[in-house]
């Protein structure tokens, strides 16, 4: 649960802060949310002098940068259009800010284009280094910048508990495992311009799974870590999830430091907009299959792919599990997917047309991750005001945006 530093009491519930004109669906993000979780993210920062960036894949409503960037020291980027819009809308701002990018593999075109947006480039192999530090610095000279390489590391030790989203399972095409590294020499590695490590290996985890990740990081890489100016921690960690162990994280973070000396990232995407925004839905229909099924204007498949894809469980405002209340149903999309839905849910009384439905915590990925699949509009985008505590949308989307994405 957030607390309101304003009250010192928990936020009001969503529904007392939508109107009922609305329109639907529609992301609302709370700037008031945000800057709690970002307090928590700058006390990090500044007590272990670790620099945070924001994961775009996460999260890249722009239209609350200027509030991000108070606390954050930059953006990580996974590919060229990511890092052109932290570049100008984040980093384009001075302030001492970074972009980073990260991708598996880059096409020329791409690194020509990140030569004029990114700060660090962290490559997935030793072969894509050698074909493109050269030249990248070469072009982002010709722009009058300065590049600086990194190399992403697989520690061959999982935490995570879905083979979906763990990058050091025994297939998995990300980082470079140890035992490539037998045979590089450290003086033409930084000779090419590779000044830090990179690893990514955690997903919605605590400060144990880090703990142990880093004396993995330690075993395999423990030679090349004095050699670096900075370590680059990467993303999945749950900073701002109430409960979440800081001093473990901190005394973790302060541990690598103080042994080997380099700057550290971290690059949470989920953590800075975890529980700060929702995802409103009305009901369009209420019909009946083995149980009551009710046919929202908001898609699981188009709005919310995490639901099938994870696959989880999105909470609702004020309902419960089904038969914890008095009328279960279930929640559908209104596209032609069969299992287009949401869950079981129940509710105090019977949903009716009209009827709105808040999804909470949907302002990480859900956003990012949207598609237009059956001709379906994107949801609006709306925010809450950190100050005035009044609702703006900031955009809807039409025919227009649907029909720029075919040909």
């Amino acid at each position: 649960m957030k607390i309101c530093p304003e009250t010192g009491k928990d936020f009001p519930r969503w529904s007392t802060l939508l109107p009922a004109s609305l329109p639907t669906p529609c992301f609302v993000v709370d700037e008031a949310r945000l800057a709690v979780n970002l307090a928590v993210l700058d006390y990090v920062r500044k007590r272990c002098k670790t620099r945070i960036l924001l994961a775009l894949k996460a999260f890249a409503m722009f239209s609350v940068f200027p509030l991000l960037r108070e606390s954050l020291d930059g953006v990580c980027a996974s590919s060229p259009f990511e890092a052109r819009l932290g570049r100008e809308e984040f980093a384009g701002a001075g302030q001492d800010k970074e972009v980073h990018v990260f991708a598996a593999a880059y096409s020329e075109a791409d690194v020509r284009e990140l030569a004029q947006n990114a700060d660090h480039i962290i490559f997935n192999s030793f072969a894509q280094l050698e074909r493109f530090a050269p030249r990248v610095k070469e072009w982002a000279t010709q722009k009058g910048r300065t590049l600086e390489f990194g190399l992403r590391v697989n520690p061959e030790h999982s935490e995570g508990t879905n083979p979906l989203y763990d990058p050091c399972r025994p297939d998995s095409r990300l980082g470079i495992r140890a035992r490539a590294f037998a045979g590089q020499n450290r003086k033409r590695l930084a000779g090419l311009g590779v000044t830090g490590l990179h690893f990514h290996a955690l997903c919605e985890q605590d400060a144990a799974p880090l703990a142990r990740m880093l004396m993995a990081v330690e075993d395999k890489f423990a030679d090349w870590l004095p050699a670096v100016r900075w370590l680059n921690c990467g993303g999945g960690h749950h900073i701002t999830r109430p409960g979440y162990d800081l001093e473990l994280l901190c005394r973790s973070l302060e541990r690598i430091a103080g042994t080997y000396g380099p700057q550290i990232y971290l690059e949470p995407g989920e953590a800075v907009a975890l529980n700060a925004g929702v995802l409103a839905a009305r009901v369009l229909d209420v019909v009946e299959a083995d149980m009551p099924v009710a046919v929202l204007d908001a898609s699981a498949a188009a709005h919310m792919p995490d639901v099938l894809e994870m696959p989880y469980r999105p909470e609702v405002e004020g309902a419960g599990e089904a038969g914890e209340k008095a009328w279960t149903c279930r929640l559908a999309g209104n596209s032609c997917l069969a299992g287009d839905a949401m869950g079981e849910y129940s509710f105090a009384a019977p949903l009716k047309a009209g009827d709105l439905l808040i999804f909470l915590d949907m302002a990480h990925y859900s956003m990012v991750k949207t598609n237009t699949f059956n001709g379906l509009g994107l949801p609006g985008i709306a925010r809450i005001e950190k100050d005035s505590r009044r609702l703006r949308m900031v955009r809807e989307f039409g025919y227009e945006d649907f029909k720029s994405r075919l040909s």
